[in-house]
């Protein structure tokens, strides 16, 4: 029987996040399952030689981790972790010739700096079915030393690509913001107080973290590096990896709706957001270089819709795609703080319907919306998302993953336009639809949370 144990106690709260807690560029196919373990046997090397020099070392993947490592390419991630690299530096062309080379060499470079002998079938060891309390994606880290002395760490990686290591809290810091919120009621509250727009209030936030140009210079780099996943994955062809044999489509249907001149029939502009979103995507699923935004399995929707944003909507600027960023961001401090965005906890709503969500307040943003009607579209964007499990076939970041994102953004266009067309007064608020997501994550089963062991993943038969 599968059991989580309880849930790890969300400490933090929005003004101890900063935009770029929300947005960070790293690889695919996961946040949680790639990013976070890659990070964590990082940080475990570093910790490890400050003991001395380890003879051995070995790492355990419980839950999650487990069931959907090897679909995530989480044995990868730990094999390069523990070698010193970490996802933001590492150049995804060459991971598969460096993961086979360790693997040929049968040792890890601990840190970059000290040969240890690895046998992977025996030092990294998938707990299949074993759940460890605290968090669904945990991973146990052992270095042996010689006269038989050992350090050990337990991470947790809780969506996002972020970690924790069990025995200590989020990292807390001495940032006041001058408008702190933990709830969307005190950040409208805030708006209306202060008469600013959401983007305003956090802008003035984050200059409490960094000076302007430095938040403006990261927005860029992160929307720049969304807009290059988008074009390479129109380049690309070919069969994803992973045995599903999934056949990349995103450069044939590129090159046909090119093909059909000038984007005149509205019906296009649903079919180059859902482009968007199917690049991206596939890009992830194949390991390159995404943004994390809030998470890989939901790294498309953002993009395709800031995408339509500049592409299809009268006068964008780039000021009001560092809003779109600014105030999706927002949003997403919600939820990473009130609930969760580890779909290994509550399921693909925590993951596709979070990401929607941002990104329709976004676009209510860009196209200079009012609070109120953020909030809304906010809201409309993850009530449509409730519910929905995270089941990826073969424990791969593919089907329905990639088609989901493409959904999701279209939902998140409709969501924004709803919002437009009224006044911002709703029955649901977003903070209900946060708490509503978080019970309902609570109650869904672990079978449809991230383990592969209900829904599509046991109803399709693998090719």
């Amino acid at each position: 029987m599968l059991a989580t144990g309880k849930p790890m106690a969300m400490t933090h709260t929005a003004p101890d996040l900063s935009v770029t807690d929300l947005f960070t560029i790293g690889i695919g196919p996961s946040s949680s399952h790639t990013v976070g373990p890659m990070r964590a046997a990082a940080s475990f090397a570093v910790q490890a030689l400050l003991q001395g020099t380890p003879v051995a070392v070995t790492c355990e993947l419980f839950g999650s981790l487990a069931l959907t490592g090897r679909g995530h390419c989480t044995d990868m991630a730990v094999l390069l972790g523990l070698s010193g690299w970490l996802p933001e530096t590492i150049d995804p062309e060459n991971i598969a010739a460096m993961t086979a080379r360790i693997r040929a060499a049968g040792e890890v470079s601990l840190g970059g700096k000290s040969s240890v002998a690895f046998k992977e079938e025996e030092q990294l060891l998938f707990r299949m079915g074993e759940f460890l309390p605290g968090h669904p994606n945990a991973m146990r880290f052992t270095a042996q030393y010689a006269g038989g002395r050992q350090v050990q760490q337990t991470y947790f990686s809780i969506g996002g690509g972020a970690i924790v290591a069990e025995g200590e809290l989020p990292a807390r810091t001495n940032v006041a913001v001058p408008y702190p919120f933990s709830s969307a009621a005190e950040l409208l509250e805030a708006g209306k107080r202060n008469a600013m727009s959401v983007s305003q209030i956090m802008w003035a936030n984050e200059e409490a973290w960094r000076a302007r140009g430095e938040t403006e210079a990261f927005l860029d780099n992160v929307r720049a590096a969304m807009m290059d996943c988008i074009a390479r994955g129109f380049r690309r062809e070919g069969i994803l990896p992973g045995g599903l044999k999934v056949r990349r489509r995103a450069k044939a249907l590129h090159d046909r709706l090119l093909a059909r001149g000038p984007r005149t029939d509205p019906s296009h502009v649903f079919e180059w957001v859902s482009l968007y979103a199917l690049s991206v995507n596939e890009e992830n699923a194949a390991g390159g270089r995404v943004v994390t935004a809030p998470t890989n399995g939901a790294a498309g929707i953002l993009p395709a819709v800031l995408k339509y944003y500049e592409t299809f909507t009268n006068s964008p600027t780039p000021g009001r795609s560092r809003d779109f960023l600014m105030t999706a961001s927002a949003i997403g401090f919600l939820y990473k703080s009130r609930a969760s965005i580890s779909a290994a906890e509550m399921g693909c709503q925590g993951e596709v319907g979070v990401a929607c969500s941002m990104a329709a307040g976004g676009l209510v943003a860009a196209l200079g919306g009012s609070n109120e009607q953020i909030e809304n579209a906010a809201e409309i964007g993850m009530e449509h998302n409730l519910g929905l499990t995270c089941d990826p076939v073969g424990g791969l970041v593919q089907i329905p993953c990639i088609e989901r994102n493409t959904m999701g953004a279209v939902k998140a266009i409709n969501a924004a336009y709803l919002a437009l067309h009224g006044d911002g007064q709703h029955i649901v608020s977003l903070d209900a639809v946060i708490e509503a997501m978080r019970q309902t994550g609570a109650d869904m089963r672990a079978k449809y949370k991230e383990t592969s062991l209900g829904g599509l993943a046991v109803n399709v038969v693998e090719c």
